[in-house]
């Protein structure tokens, strides 16, 4: 099997026929029809599913598509890795960010990397955590933020941020709360509450059923799985269910009025934000720059209270 092979698959795979993919590639169509045949004819399985409109990936393809693209990745880190011995670090780095984290971290990652690494090509992602943890291992990142859940030990990770978490809902529910304004909430009320949380595995569901657990407390009363913030944010502006989360993510709505957070108290529950790597994939000069400048960000943040309700632990 050759590097070669690989990129030829990919193009095909990734155009759709062999008339563009050769095109792509600069060889002919027939010799890119025998090298794919000679690839299949290694691998023992047929990866293309042939038709008149093109080609799809079979199951065997793709899977092997997701090697494919991690083999030749880790060849142009270790070419970049070569590079920059001799020069500033340079070429491209995936960043996975979960959806409650990049409005905190996103866009003053993007300027920090910018500024102080102009070479650099620094592509964000953002995912479910549980996604992001299967990406990162399949080798489809360079580096993510996951939250330490107990759950991280096929990585090689640094906890870096703990963010205090609390109890969000619409603002029309203030008068239901409490005749008095309240400063903060105990757990086992908060998990009382009508719910709307990420589905397991995802975001801050095994964080509080971890926590309950551990206090000898009921599970959280979930009326509602809801892994997407921006669908989160409209359903407690419904005043259709509350939140238990950080307030980084609704902080805008928070701040506007249109939601009202209560810390939870009693125990305090609080998530661990750790920065990421594949345990079995080296990773390139450029991923550990960026690794350094991201860790710089999110002190910076935490010790200049941009990142509400977070404490830098690194």
């Amino acid at each position: 099997m050759e590097l070669r092979q690989l990129r030829y698959f990919v193009a095909i795979a990734e155009h759709g026929t062999f008339s563009k993919a050769a095109s792509k590639v600069h060889i002919a169509q027939s010799a890119l029809s025998h090298q794919l045949a000679q690839l299949e004819g290694e691998l023992g399985a047929t990866l293309f599913l042939r038709s008149r409109r093109g080609v799809t990936l079979t199951e065997a393809g793709a899977l092997f598509h997701v090697h494919a693209l991690s083999i030749l990745r880790q060849v142009a880190d270790a070419q970049a890795s070569v590079s920059s011995l001799i020069k500033a670090p340079s070429g491209r780095v995936i960043f996975g960010l979960p959806h409650s984290i990049s409005h905190a971290l996103a866009l003053p990652l993007i300027a920090a990397v910018r500024q102080g690494l102009p070479q650099v090509n620094l592509e964000l992602t953002e995912e479910l955590t549980g996604n992001l943890a299967r990406q990162l291992q399949a080798g489809s990142l360079h580096l993510s933020i996951l939250f330490d859940d107990g759950q991280l030990d096929d990585f090689l990770y640094e906890s870096l941020v703990s963010e205090r978490m609390s109890l969000i809902y619409a603002a029309t529910e203030q008068g239901r709360q409490s005749d008095q304004p309240r400063a903060s909430i105990s757990f086992r009320e908060a998990l009382g509450k009508p719910l709307i949380l990420p589905a397991n595995p995802h975001g801050v569901r095994p964080i509080i059923e971890e926590a309950a657990s551990k206090a000898g407390l009921q599970l959280p009363n979930v009326i509602a799985d809801i892994s997407s913030i921006s669908i989160l944010r409209n359903s407690l502006l419904a005043g259709l269910g509350q939140t238990i989360l950080p307030v980084m993510p609704l902080k805008a709505e928070i701040e506007a009025g249109l939601l009202r957070s209560l810390p939870i108290r009693a125990p305090e529950v609080t998530r661990t934000v750790a920065l990421c790597r594949a345990r079995h994939i080296p990773v390139s000069a450029a991923a550990e720059a960026v690794s350094a400048v991201a860790k710089r960000v999110m002190r910076d943040l935490c010790e200049k209270k941009i990142w509400t309700d977070a404490r830098f632990i690194g």
